[in-house]
């Protein structure tokens, strides 16, 4: 039995003061944001899609909405898939930006693995994974749609593909509103194919 689970990354989000949004309440899509959903639903307008799940927040419920529309489905919402937990949650705090330099955040960034501001990867790859089969359990024999965000997206790849959980966030290959996509056999992965129906963003765009 082949069932294939695309993860979707939501697009685009308002964002005007530039903060790490993280799980904050009320982050929408920008303008540009609704155009690339729109975009994913005409790239997936042929597939067989059983089921659309996604992330509880904002931002991924309206990213999904366009898609499980097209294909007549209601919007399962799955906790699983939620962005990942963050101490600098609404704060100015990206990728290459200075951090390091201040020394309140040091005892937040001592530990880079686990990572120690914020939720343990082991703990996001996990609940990505059961959040996967369960969505691969109502689509069997069919596709399902789940969609997340960066974080949790890449580092269930990581964990699937056999790579440490710890990396670098520059060099993360997860564009906004970007297909990973999961073929099952079974309930065995035998295939991963990635692809960018909305075009290609930088992996340190703020927020996930």
């Amino acid at each position: 039995m082949r069932t294939v689970v695309h993860l979707l990354r939501h697009g685009q989000v308002h964002n005007p003061d530039g903060i790490l949004y993280g799980r904050l309440p009320g982050f929408r899509l920008s303008d540009t944001g609704l155009k690339q959903a729109d975009l994913v639903a005409t790239s997936l307008a042929g597939a067989d899609l059983t089921v659309v799940v996604a992330s509880p927040m904002q931002r991924a419920q309206e990213t999904a909405a366009p898609i499980a529309s097209a294909h007549d489905l209601s919007i399962v919402t799955d906790e699983g898939l939620i962005e990942a937990g963050n101490v600098f949650e609404g704060r100015k705090v990206s990728v290459g930006d200075g951090a390091l330099r201040n020394l309140r955040n040091w005892p937040k960034l001592r530990d880079p693995f686990t990572p120690s501001w914020g939720e343990p990867y082991l703990q996001i790859a996990h609940r990505m994974l059961g959040a996967v089969h369960r969505a691969r359990d109502l689509a069997e024999g069919h596709e399902a749609l789940c969609v997340s965000h960066q974080l949790p997206i890449w580092t269930l790849r990581r964990l699937v593909t056999g790579r440490r959980l710890w990396h670098d966030p520059r060099h993360r290959q997860c564009s906004l509103a970007s297909l990973t996509t999961l073929v099952f056999t079974g309930t065995e992965l035998s295939q991963l194919r990635y692809s960018e129906p909305a075009g290609a963003s930088a992996p340190t765009h703020t927020g996930a």
